[in-house]
C-alpha cells in the first residue's frame, strides 16, 4: 500500500504500517453461522464477499458462539459504534493511524486529503460501498438545509469555509481546503465516528431529491414526524442503532429495535477484515446486549451472568469482582483508565456572582486550594494508594508526557496555602474558624457535581475536612447532568466537580481543544466557549492573558501541518495549565475493571483505557475476541 505524504515522520510511519503484512491466505473458509444461507444462495461464497483488498490482522482465533454484555438502557446500545471501532482511519494500539474501511490516503500538508476504497467492498446489506456514499453525505445530507439545517459539520470548516469535494471515480474522493486542518484525520478516528459518508442505495428512497416528497410526507405523517427530513434522519441512525434495517460496516449489525430488554447484534457477512487463516471477522457470531439497572451490572458479573463487561464497572466494583472470579469462571483485568485526574475542581471563571468570579481568578486563590488538598490520604482512601496524586494532566504513556507538569503546585502544604489566603485579603473569621469574603459572606465554596460518580462525592467529602483547616468550607451539591450543565452555561456555579482530561495519553497529532478555553462544556470557562463557538454571539470574550495564549495558541496547531510545532503548541499549552491551575487536579490512575469468561481470549492482559482515543476497548479490537471452545457458548435465554 503506497502512501504519498509529504515528509512528516508521525503519519509516515502510520501508513507504511500495513505494508508488512503478509500475503492473504488464497483459501478462505467462511463461517459456519453463514453455511445455510450459502448453501441456499442467499448470499454468495464468503470470496465474493470480502473486498479484493481484506485487512489481513495478526490473529489466530475460530469461529463461533455468543458474547453477552450489559447496557443500563435501550438507548445505550448506541456505544457499540464506540467500542467495535470501525473508521475510514483508525488509531492502531501504538496510536498511530491506519487505514480501516480506506485501502490508503494520501495527505499533502493536512490541506488535500485524498481516499481511496477497498474494491469490492460492500455494506452489510450487500450494496457497495463507493465514492457515491461519500457525495451522497456531502451534496445530499451535510449540504441540504432540511436535513443539516447547521451545515458541514464544525470540523470540515477551515476559518468558516467548506472543502471543495470532488469525486475522483467509483473508489476515489478527495477533499481541499485552502489553509491545512489538521484536525480531519483524528476526528475521523475519534470515538465518535463522524460518519461522512453513508449508505446512499438504502437512504435514497427516504430522501425528497429522489423519491416522491409527497409519498415521504404521508409516511413521515404516518409516523407521527413532520416531514420527509424527520424520516430520512429517523432512517439514517448510524450512531443509535435504532433502525436494523440500515446497513452497516460494522463487524456486527443490530437486528431489533426497542422496546426490548435484549438487543441482538449479528456478524457481519460483508466485513472487510480476515485473519492469516482466511476467517473473516468477527470470530465470534452474535454480540448481546442485555438491558440491566446500572446498580446490579456488578452482582451480575460476580453471579457469572454475563462474558464481557467494562462500561458500568468502577474500581470501587473490583472487590465484589474479585470475590466471584474462581466460582463463576470469569476474571477481572485491572487496566489503568488513562484519565487526566479522577476528580477535577474547576473554578468558574466566568460565574456571575462578582466576589466570586474575583476570587476565581486571582491565581494566588486556586493554588492555595490545590495546596490545600492532602491527595496522599486521597489516594489511600480511594485509590487504595494505587494512583498517582497531582494535577489534571497528560499521563506517563504520551510521548508528550512532562513529569513536573505532574506535581506543579500539587504538594500538600497547608501552611502556603494559608498564606496565599492571607495575601489575597481574606483575613477575617468566623467563631468556627471559617474566613470571610471580602461582603461579609462565609467562605463556603458550593461544589456542584452530577453525583454520578461515588469518587467523585466521596473525594469531596475528604477536601472538605483538609479546607476546613485553612478556613475554607466544602459543600458538595449533587444534581442531574443536564441541569448542571445548563447552570455552568448561565454561570451560576461558583465550582464544579468532575473529572479531568478526557484525553490524557494525547500525540503530537491530536487536536488540544480540551485545553483552550473554546467549548462551554468546560466547567473553568463555559462563557468564553460560548464566545467561540457562536463566533461571537453569546457568552463573553477572553479578557484573561494567560487565557488568550491558549487560544492564540491552538490557533497555530490549527493552522499548520508541521508535527515539531504542534508539538511545541501542545508543550507550552500543558505548561500553561500547570502553572495557572485552571482546574484542580487530585488523583490519576483508576483502574478500570474489565470482566471477562473464561475462554474469552483476545484481549491483553493489561492496557489503558479511556474515551479518547481508545474508545474504550475499540483499538484493541473486539472483532478478534474468540472463544477456545466456541461449542456451547451461546448465550442464555
Amino acid at each position: 500500500m503506497l502512501i504519498r505524504i509529504r515528509p512528516r515522520p508521525f503519519v509516515l510511519a502510520a501508513a507504511l504500517a500495513w505494508l508488512a503484512l503478509p500475503a492473504l491466505a488464497q483459501d478462505f473458509k467462511d463461517a459456519p453461522f453463514f453455511a445455510e444461507q450459502v448453501k441456499d444462495k442467499k448470499l454468495p461464497p464468503l470470496a465474493e464477499r470480502l473486498p479484493k483488498t481484506p485487512i489481513v490482522v495478526d490473529a489466530a482465533g475460530q469461529y463461533g458462539g455468543d458474547m453477552v454484555t450489559l447496557v443500563p438502557r435501550p438507548r445505550d446500545i448506541r456505544y457499540i459504534s464506540t467500542y467495535t471501532y470501525t473508521r475510514l482511519v483508525g488509531y492502531d494500539r501504538t496510536l498511530h493511524l491506519k487505514p480501516d474501511l480506506l485501502e490508503k490516503y494520501e495527505n499533502e500538508d493536512d490541506r488535500v486529503f485524498t481516499f481511496t476504497l477497498r474494491a469490492g467492498h460492500r455494506w452489510s446489506d450487500g450494496s457497495p460501498f463507493t465514492a457515491e456514499d461519500f457525495r451522497y453525505y456531502w451534496e445530499d445530507v451535510a449540504q441540504n438545509a432540511d436535513l443539516s439545517p447547521a451545515g458541514p459539520p464544525e470540523f470540515m470548516l477551515v476559518d468558516g469555509k467548506p472543502p471543495r469535494f470532488e469525486v475522483l471515480d467509483e473508489r476515489t474522493v478527495r477533499f481541499t481546503w485552502d489553509k491545512p486542518n489538521p484536525r480531519f484525520l483524528p476526528q475521523l478516528a475519534g470515538s465518535l465516528d463522524p460518519g461522512i459518508y453513508r449508505a446512499s442505495t438504502y437512504l435514497k428512497q427516504f430522501h425528497a431529491k429522489y423519491a416522491d416528497k409527497a409519498a415521504l410526507d404521508e409516511k413521515a405523517k404516518q409516523q407521527k414526524l413532520k416531514s420527509w427530513a424527520a424520516l430520512h434522519n429517523r432512517m439514517d441512525d448510524m450512531k443509535e442503532q435504532t433502525n436494523p434495517a440500515l446497513p452497516t460496516l460494522m463487524p456486527w449489525r443490530v437486528m431489533n429495535a426497542a422496546p426490548a430488554n435484549r438487543f441482538i447484534f449479528e456478524r457481519n457477512p460483508y466485513y472487510h477484515r480476515v485473519d492469516h487463516q482466511g476467517q473473516q471477522l468477527p470470530y465470534v457470531d452474535r454480540l448481546i446486549m442485555d438491558v440491566s439497572a446500572p446498580g446490579l451490572f456488578a452482582a451480575k458479573a460476580n453471579a457469572g451472568e454475563l462474558d464481557l463487561l467494562f462500561r458500568g464497572l468502577s474500581m470501587s466494583d473490583i472487590p465484589v469482582l474479585k470475590e466471584g472470579e474462581k466460582a463463576k469462571g470469569y476474571t477481572t483485568l485491572l487496566w489503568p483508565y488513562a484519565r487526566g485526574t479522577e476528580l477535577a475542581l474547576y473554578p468558574n471563571l466566568n460565574t456571575v456572582d462578582p466576589v466570586w468570579r474575583q476570587l476565581n481568578r486571582d491565581i494566588r486563590f486556586r493554588r492555595a486550594l490545590s495546596l490545600g488538598i492532602d491527595r496522599r490520604t486521597l489516594n489511600n482512601a480511594l485509590l487504595f494508594g494505587l494512583g498517582t496524586e497531582g494535577n489534571n494532566t497528560i499521563v506517563a504513556e504520551s510521548p508528550l508526557f512532562s513529569a513536573e507538569l505532574r506535581t506543579e503546585n500539587a504538594g500538600y502544604d497547608p501552611r502556603e496555602a494559608s498564606r496565599l489566603l492571607d495575601e489575597i485579603g481574606l483575613t477575617k473569621r468566623n467563631g468556627a474558624g471559617i474566613r470571610l469574603l471580602p461582603d461579609g459572606r462565609e467562605l463556603e465554596i458550593i461544589v456542584e457535581t452530577d453525583g454520578e460518580s461515588s469518587l467523585v462525592v466521596d473525594g469531596l467529602t475528604l477536601i472538605g475536612e483538609f479546607w476546613r483547616e485553612i478556613g475554607v468550607r466544602l459543600f458538595v451539591k449533587p444534581q442531574d447532568r443536564t441541569v448542571l450543565r445548563n447552570r455552568s452555561y448561565a454561570g451560576l456555579t461558583v465550582m464544579v466537580a468532575a473529572p479531568g482530561l478526557d484525553n490524557a495519553i494525547p500525540t503530537a497529532i491530536m487536536p488540544p481543544t480540551e485545553l483552550a478555553p473554546m467549548r462551554q462544556d468546560n466547567y473553568t470557562w463555559p462563557k468564553w466557549g460560548q464566545h467561540v463557538e457562536t463566533k461571537g454571539k453569546n457568552g463573553e470574550q477572553v479578557d484573561i492573558p494567560e487565557a488568550q495564549r491558549l487560544l492564540d495558541l491552538y490557533t497555530t496547531w490549527m493552522n499548520t501541518g508541521n508535527r515539531t510545532v504542534q508539538r511545541d503548541v501542545w508543550t507550552e499549552m500543558l505548561r500553561n495549565h500547570a502553572e495557572n491551575q485552571w482546574s484542580i487536579g487530585t488523583i490519576s490512575g483508576a483502574l478500570q475493571p474489565i470482566v471477562v469468561r473464561n475462554g474469552l481470549q483476545g484481549l491483553p492482559a493489561k492496557a489503558l483505557y479511556s474515551w479518547e482515543p481508545t474508545a474504550m476497548l475499540g483499538i484493541y479490537r473486539l472483532d478478534e475476541i474468540h472463544w477456545n471452545k466456541a461449542a456451547g457458548k451461546e448465550a442464555r435465554r
